[in-house]
């Protein structure tokens, strides 16, 4: 129970002790009129206290015109016509209707804490031939930590000793643990399954993968929806209209009915509490953290309630192939030499001269060289985005890229028919040959397509690979529109260019791997970043990031954002109808003030259940 709630326990108590006491005390005991109000004012001063302290603050604001607003007007209303107990009773059930708001939302928070809960409570510091267990916080960089079996990763870190086994469901949902050794990058939040292991600290506990990920999800209904905006809007001019109705029903019957002017003041003031929003204003913020918690349990983090709720909007998905669509994990195929250079000739020059890039192909052309890379052979690097690199290699000009490269530097060389991606090398002004890599398509993507197309979403590739190669994948994967041979910056301005055809209410959605494709991540309505784990640029840019690197994660994210829709709107619906059928009641005498509070903390507890069951969305 937070501070909050404790506090209000407190009151309610002493409000409530104070009410039995007076109650019984005036129907023992004769009391005149003003005695009675005044005995009844110590357990309604003791309950509405932190509610005319809110409504001062407001007023401050200029926010006064809520729900604090109605409940006092109408108790300070049912006192001035005698009505002293339901007065006391109205405030203490509406007090115990915000308590009971106050813990299901608390609740509700911790409930997504729970489920995500990547924070390690320790860490084992190596210092000498020592262990000392430390605060993961007072970790540094290029310190050395020791994991053992069934221990949560305090900090982002590389393996520097051992082999073994890391369970990452709590950050990808992956159900699968995955196999380290030495090299491999551990991310915070995950957990040891089996195998010692030492490994190097990269990022202080602040900047660590669980950190990040703890106060995304932490602040994510800080980017308020439309929802959340219209039920702040409706309260705004609802307020006004539920006191104007009210006051039409203390002045107008009376002017008919004379000897009923009282009972017609007591139904006025039992619309007001009838009207009160609580029910409403609690359900629609629980409902949407309960879809963002759901969605981060199953490795889907969404950065706010207005992103969950645009989602299901989202008409059109342009998607990124490499790493996105295809694992991004290239395999050398076939090596092509020309002149009298020879196969091994021709890797070595290309896997040498690209020994200090990050990028898959490279990778792809080191683990085929299958040899330690001998930097100090490698100089006057210069790179090219979007066409390739240049290196000396030994003291030869050595330039590796596409054919766009090529042509850049004025190169012949050899077309290539073959499915796979060409990388080009030229050696001294002269071309050297080419080496065939191919990428596979992830398994999900096939089952994202035909789920995507059985909704008759439209999909779009945007690669800066070749034309083959791209319309090989989009033919396999059904994709409907293919642009290929893209420069980083040409898939800004196609994405420009679809976003200015968007006719009023569509959407689009940029799918990319959140390393490459950050400009363009920012640029469209919903940004989706495959594999965050461990991406800066993913966390920074993308609105939605799927921790594991499945694009079929994307289905599920979809499933929980239109339920999540789904229960907000029952809960509008829900709430709004009741107002309407008790104030219709209030107006009618069928209802008591007391009644009425009950009612709508009956309102406010359904829309609370049915906006819970978000928590325990299954996953498919």
């Amino acid at each position: 129970m937070t501070k909050e709630a404790k506090r209000k326990g407190i009151e309610l108590g002493a409000g409530l002790l104070l009410y039995v006491i007076v109650w019984i005390v005036t129907e023992y005991y004769e009391a005149g009129r003003i005695v009675k109000t005044l005995l009844f004012l110590l357990p309604y001063l003791a309950l509405s206290a932190t509610t005319y302290i809110e409504l001062f603050k407001n007023i401050g604001k200029l926010q006064f015109l809520d729900e604090n607003l109605l409940m006092i007007i109408a108790t300070v209303g049912a006192f001035v016509v005698g009505r002293d107990k339901e007065a006391v009773a109205a405030m203490l059930f509406y007090q115990v209707g915000k308590m009971v708001e106050e813990i299901s939302l608390s609740r509700t928070k911790k409930s997504i804490a729970e489920f995500i809960d990547l924070r390690p409570e320790y860490a084992n510091l190596k210092v000498g031939n020592t262990e000392k267990i430390v605060p993961p916080q007072e970790l540094k960089e290029r310190q050395i930590i020791v994991l053992r079996p069934g221990e949560k990763i305090p900090v982002d870190a590389v393996v520097t000793f051992g082999n073994g086994t890391i369970d990452t469901k709590a950050i990808t949902g992956e159900s699968e643990p995955r196999a380290v050794k030495i090299g491999d990058r551990l991310y915070s939040g995950c957990i040891n399954l089996n195998g010692v292991l030492e490994a190097r600290v990269t990022r202080i506990y602040k900047d660590s993968t669980a950190a990040k990920i703890m106060r995304l999800v932490e602040n994510a209904n800080e980017k308020k929806s439309d929802s959340l905006h219209f039920a702040d809007r409706f309260t705004k001019y609802y307020t006004p209209i539920v006191i104007l109705i009210a006051l039409l029903t203390i002045l107008l019957p009376p002017m008919i009915f004379v000897e009923a002017r009282d009972e017609w003041i007591y139904r006025g003031l039992i619309i007001l509490v009838a009207a009160c929003p609580c029910g409403l204003m609690v359900s629609i913020p629980m409902a949407f953290l309960g879809g963002i918690g759901a969605a981060s349990r199953q490795g889907v983090l969404i950065k706010g309630s207005a992103f969950l709720e645009e989602l299901p909007k989202v008409d059109t998905f342009v998607f990124d192939k490499t790493g996105t669509l295809t694992e991004g994990v290239f395999h050398v195929q076939k090596i092509v030499p020309y002149q009298k250079m020879t196969e091994s000739e021709l890797l070595e020059a290309a896997a040498l001269g690209e020994a200090y890039s990050t990028h898959p192909i490279a990778l792809s052309l080191r683990e085929a060289y299958g040899k330690e890379i001998d930097r100090s052979r490698v100089d006057g690097l210069k790179d090219y985005p979007g066409y390739g690199i240049g290196a000396r290699v030994d003291g030869r000009e050595v330039y590796i890229g596409n054919s766009r490269l090529m042509n850049r530097q004025g190169l012949f060389y050899t077309p290539v028919s073959e499915i796979g991606t060409a990388v080009h090398v030229a050696i001294d002004g002269k071309y050297a040959g080419y080496i065939l890599i191919a990428d596979a398509v992830r398994p999900g993507a096939a089952k994202l397509m035909k789920w995507l197309h059985r909704r008759d979403l439209d999909t779009v590739m945007l690669t800066g690979d070749n034309e083959r190669v791209a319309e090989a994948v989009a033919k396999k994967l059904r994709i409907e529109s293919v642009y290929a041979e893209l420069m980083p910056e040409d898939k800004v301005e196609q994405i420009e260019e679809f976003m200015e055809n968007q006719m009023e209410g569509e959407k689009l959605a940029f799918v990319g791997d959140g390393i490459n494709d950050a400009p363009v991540l920012s640029r469209v309505d919903i940004g989706i970043a495959m594999g965050g784990l461990g991406a800066d640029a993913a966390l920074e840019a993308a609105d939605i990031i799927l921790m594991e690197d499945e694009p079929s994660g994307i289905i599920n994210a979809i499933r929980i954002a239109r339920a999540t829709l789904r229960s907000v709107r029952q809960n509008m619906v829900f709430a709004i109808g009741m107002k309407v059928i008790l104030i219709a009641l209030a107006f009618s005498g069928y209802v008591t003030m007391q009644n009425a509070i009950l009612a709508d903390m009956a309102v406010m507890v359904i829309n609370i259940l049915n906006s819970f069951w978000m928590m325990k969305f299954p996953e498919r």
